[in-house]
């Protein structure tokens, strides 16, 4: 159970989604009960069938930033950018024209302190310091910096979404986006969430569903590998959190009258649990959480979830396997394999419940 090899899988590559579904609530949805490890199959905007007028539904409403930025070094070479820690409120704090982000840099050599980069829109930007992968970069522009970004900046897709040149079949601006997202600072986008439309809230609300939202900016650390034989022994990468007082209020009231909470994703769940109370309530807040969730873990808060399928030997596979048993997620995983669902950011869901 604590075998990192314990959580693989072999995945066929053209199970691997590389678009969207044209209707997003189109997307297929896999059923596996929490208990018995039953599964059932059906299509996204089955969902208020499979929850009650009493369920609480938590999303996250993070927003994807488009924190990619393509230039050269000044030998001419080209560079590539990833912004780990850039809030739209840490932009709007300076005032000198230029702004201190901790990135991940790609290039041809790994980069020394002194390395000045060339952006478009007269963007440039220098290494000021290095820790590990992480370099510290002094980004220096004309104007604001949030809206250069949004100009010049291209939207970080995970590594597994491998696009041919010219493909502008559909926009990752708005795709890889939901369409409750309000709060910039994700470089990931919270996946799960991405099968919903306002044809699926309107019904769930109708039914009597409530919803509310948390915020948590997924960091790139999401698709950072275990490295460890052992999982204990991993390390979880830390992401910024907020919990309204609403959605806290709602939540607790909820479980006070035994009725259930369902997370919209393992970001919910992650942000949920880690402000769990010893009474098993939410508190409202904002921090950092890097709690790593896996079998054996006691939930306080979190009933149900919806989510999408992961990666094998990943952080995510662990959390779902906590919720709903190893070899449950195991046997529904192969399940979906052998019945063609579609896996990763962009491909089907799954409902745990």
């Amino acid at each position: 159970m604590y075998s990192i090899d314990d959580y693989d899988y072999h995945l066929p590559e053209e199970n691997i989604a590389q678009h969207p579904v044209a209707e997003r609530d189109r997307s297929r949805l896999l059923v596996v009960g929490r208990e018995d490890g039953s599964l059932r199959h059906g299509h996204f905007n089955d969902l208020p069938e499979h929850l009650s007028p009493s369920d609480v539904l938590v999303v996250n409403n993070t927003q994807v930033i488009p924190a990619r930025l393509l230039g050269k070094k000044e030998t001419g070479g080209r560079v590539e950018l990833l912004l780990l820690d850039f809030t739209p409120d840490k932009a709007r704090s300076d005032d000198r024209g230029c702004l201190e982000v901790d990135c991940l840099v790609k290039a041809s050599k790994r980069p020394r302190v002194g390395s000045r980069f060339i952006f478009d829109a007269g963007m440039t930007a220098e290494v000021i310091g290095s820790e590990g992968m992480r370099h510290q970069v002094r980004f220096s522009y004309d104007g604001d910096f949030e809206s250069l970004l949004s100009r010049i900046g291209k939207v970080p897709l995970p590594p597994y979404i491998r696009r041919q040149n010219g493909d502008e079949t559909f926009d990752d601006h708005t795709t890889y986006q939901t369409i409750y997202a309000s709060q910039k600072g994700a470089v990931a986008a919270p996946t799960a969430g991405l099968h919903f439309t306002d044809n699926t809230l309107g019904k769930l609300r109708k039914k009597g569903v409530k919803i509310v939202e948390i915020t948590l900016h997924v960091g790139y650390g999401t698709f950072s590998p275990v490295r460890v034989s052992d999982i204990r022994r991993h390390a979880m990468h830390s992401e910024w959190f907020s919990i309204p007082e609403r959605t806290a209020s709602t939540i607790n009231r909820a479980r006070q009258a035994g009725h259930r909470v369902v997370a919209v994703g393992t970001t919910c769940v992650r942000t949920l649990e880690f402000s769990s109370t010893a009474g098993n309530t939410v508190s409202a807040g904002s921090g950092n959480c890097d709690l790593f969730i896996y079998p054996g873990y006691d939930f306080k808060v979190v009933d149900a979830m919806v989510t999408n399928f992961h990666l094998p030997k990943s952080t995510l596979l662990m959390l779902v396997s906590a919720l709903a048993g190893r070899q449950n997620i195991l046997h529904a995983y192969r399940t979906a394999i052998e019945e063609g669902y579609r896996f990763y950011s962009y491909g089907d869901a799954m409902l745990i419940k």
